[in-house]
């Protein structure tokens, strides 16, 4: 907690500059959907082909991962927790790869393959 005006204007500036962080993210993957065509300066933000295709969809969940990140971090004070908390939510992560992973191993899997049903 904060103990001295100091502090608190500290603390103000933080949560304020993070909120400026979440907004700038929000505009950036507005755009990476989006991508509008009248405006020839943002074309950039089209990664991969014209139009909304795989890439966009990683750079946008990679803006979404930073952004709660910043939430968990700063709004949920998880910069103040303990070890154990940073394990708990660690593991979490660790649960989420490992069920991806999985389900990437079904999506190869024999069964899905046309050949299988000859």
């Amino acid at each position: 907690m904060a103990d001295s005006i100091e502090a608190i204007q500290k603390s103000k500036k933080t949560y304020i500059l993070v909120f400026l962080a979440l907004l700038v993210g929000t505009v950036l993957t507005v755009l990476v959907a989006e991508a509008p065509t009248w405006a020839t300066w943002l074309q950039w933000m089209d990664v991969g082909e014209h139009g909304f295709d795989k890439y966009d969809a990683i750079l946008g969940l990679l803006i979404a991962t930073t952004k709660a990140t910043l939430v968990a971090y700063y709004f949920m004070h998880l910069n103040h927790e303990k070890k154990a908390v940073y394990w708990i939510f660690g593991s979490g992560i660790v649960f989420v790869l490992w069920m991806a992973f999985l389900l990437a191993l079904a999506y190869r899997s024999p069964i899905n393959d046309y050949l299988f049903y000859k």
